[in-house]
């Protein structure tokens, strides 16, 4: 750790034109539960940083726990600290652009509301996505309503980023980010401090309107409501579809998530796509050039933003650097046959870099990038035929044991290396031992015990939510999921609807089962085959004739209430109706609460 502790810079920009703070900061959802709990954060962070966490840690929770409504230039305020992401507006001619409306509808409202109160109730004239993430659509009904007539803006290729994360691996993902996230943690010094890219994720209503404008290639020019911005498109980087933009009447640049106060994942441990270091670092040396000489102030859709056209330009030179340095020097060395961990282990960073705040790991790590860069490149397979087929961990537990010579031994091994402050092989001794006997109280002790005192030392937040949340879940403590994404659904295409329902197929209880059903979508003036064929559902649009088990004609919205279980008022089966119910029948509804660290 060389960054400078009695630095201020970063509390001052964090506070600097604070307008106002909801009272109380508790933000409340259906039936009055509480969705976000800013006061609560900002109660947990207050005070000297106790043993239970790391010092840099505390430092970077205390920042993202700032809360309220803040001038980040004449015209342009951001609501910050009422979700895991930032909500930005920029005044226009008649109402305000809204960027990035949060995770959830509740919290966008809030967040609107603040900003009326303070700068009076100006209509929402244009809505912007700055990428394919949760946080930066999902609260867009708290805004607008589902039928508005608004622009709402996003790069190309959007709506499938958003929904191949969302939708087709979301439960898995959803799982996982309760570990990512720490939702399911209590707020405080034993718990969850946030996620380090922000406080947490609220657990409100999500939904999503698909975009009416697409921006295509960089250097696009748009106007909404006499608001002027000029595009980058920046695919690649810290998410598949994104993009940074210049606002030249404020002399102001929004770099969505491509830079950030702290070193961001270039693969979540919630899981994603594995992002492009070395596109990455270009992207933002392509932002410097365009649009850094003529800036005042920098913002993001998390953090805060950074004034001064030399103070920008450091911060983004030294951001473009970092991710250029963690891709050049990880394909170095493994192009001189290192696998991923063992580069991984010994990567120092260089020491001006190492000395700015913004570079540390409190959401990705360099440990884990460096490893998902590797990943890129490679693949999961390190190149060892030892590694090539390994067994899964329940029957790797059991043989782990076997060989220390039963689950005594192991333990008391485990327990040893713990004692010895070698909590990394401790958790995994300790893992395996779980795995091969879930019940043994002694196995469960020492696992909890190590994993806990991994997550009290960790500088990452998302590593110490992971530990935390896999401690409890050791312990017993069930957490059922409280986000879903079953408001997106709407914006699907029908296409991304039929891909939903196909992935849930098991295919070994379908494989001698065939069946077909042609689609005919009134309100689209579309038609669909789909056939239930080796296991597979195979779906396409068409315009052929072809004879089917069964016709059905409907619209996108009784569609839609079919598969949520509702009636079938309205629609037209011509046909064999059991078509239906068989491929219901072979459908698998997926466990939003699977365990992860235990059988």
């Amino acid at each position: 750790m060389s960054a400078d502790f009695a630095d201020r810079t970063d509390l001052d920009n964090a506070n600097r034109g604070l307008l106002g703070v909801l009272e109380p900061a508790q933000i409340r959802g259906p039936g009055d539960r509480v969705v976000y709990d800013a006061d609560g954060f900002a109660a947990a962070t207050a005070g000297e940083c106790p043993d239970t966490v790391n010092p840099s840690l505390w430092r970077q929770a205390q920042l993202t726990s700032i809360h309220g409504l803040f001038e980040v230039t004449d015209g342009i305020y951001q609501i910050r600290g009422y979700d895991l992401s930032n909500m930005t507006l920029i005044e226009g001619d008649t109402g305000v652009v809204v960027i990035d409306p949060l995770v959830s509808a509740e919290c966008a409202a809030a967040g609107l509301a603040l900003y009326r109160e303070h700068r009076g109730d100006r209509p929402v004239s244009a809505v912007i996505y700055t990428h394919s993430h949760i946080d930066h659509f999902g609260g867009v009904l708290g805004v607008v309503d589902a039928d508005t007539s608004v622009p709402i803006i996003a790069p190309e290729h959007f709506l499938e980023h958003a929904v191949s994360e969302n939708v087709y691996a979301g439960n898995a993902m959803l799982r996982r980010g309760m570990f990512h996230t720490g939702i399911v943690l209590p707020v405080g010094a034993t718990g969850t401090l946030g996620a380090g890219l922000g406080p947490s994720t609220s657990t409100g209503t999500v939904g999503l309107i698909a975009p009416t404008v697409d921006i295509t290639h960089t250097g696009q020019e748009e106007t909404f409501d006499g608001v002027r911005m000029i595009f980058q498109v920046t695919p690649g980087t810290e998410a598949p579809s994104e993009m940074n933009f210049y606002f030249p009447d404020h002399r102001a640049l929004c770099l969505a998530e491509n830079a950030t106060h702290n070193l961001h994942n270039l693969l979540t441990l919630r899981g994603a796509e594995v992002r492009d270091a070395r596109i990455w670092s270009r992207y933002l040396a392509e932002a410097i050039e365009m649009f850094g000489y003529d800036s005042d102030v920098a913002f993001a859709s998390h953090h805060w933003p950074t004034w001064g056209t030399d103070e920008l330009l450091g911060y983004l030179t030294q951001q473009r650097d970092l991710y250029a340095y963690l891709h050049d020097q990880t394909l170095r060395r493994l192009n001189q046959g290192f696998v991923g961990a063992e580069i991984a282990e010994d990567f120092p960073m260089p020491p001006a870099l190492d000395a700015a705040w913004h570079t540390h790991g409190y959401y990705g790590s360099v440990s884990h990038n460096v490893k998902a860069i590797y990943q890129r490149y490679l693949g999961w397979y390190d190149g060892n035929p030892a590694h090539l087929w390994q067994h899964p961990p329940e029957a790797a537990g059991a043989r782990y044991v076997r060989a220390m010579g039963g689950v005594e031994a192991a333990v008391a091994r485990a327990r040893e290396f713990a004692d010895e402050g070698d909590l990394r092989f401790a958790a995994e001794l300790a893992s395996h031992i779980v795995f091969a006997q879930p019940d043994h109280p002694g196995a469960r002790e020492v696992l909890t015990t190590t994993l806990t005192t991994l997550g009290y030392g960790s500088e990452c937040a998302t590593w110490r939510n992971n530990y935390l949340v896999g401690a409890s879940e050791v312990d017993g403590r069930t957490h059922p999921a409280e986000v879903s994404a079953a408001g997106i659904a709407a914006a699907l295409t029908i296409t991304q609807v039929f891909d939903s329902v196909a992935i849930r197929i098991d295919g070994s209880r379908a494989w001698d089962l065939s069946t077909s059903v042609r689609w005919h979508f009134t309100d689209l003036d579309e038609v669909y085959r789909m056939e239930l064929s080796n296991g597979v559902l195979i779906h396409y649009p068409t315009r052929r004739q072809d004879p089917a088990d069964l016709v059905v004609t409907l619209t996108k919205p009784q569609l839609l209430a079919l598969l949520a279980g509702g009636g079938a008022d309205g629609v037209t089966l011509d046909g064999d109706a059991s078509a239906i119910a068989t491929i219901v029948g072979v459908t698998d509804e997926a466990d939003p609460s699977f365990p992860i660290v235990t059988p």
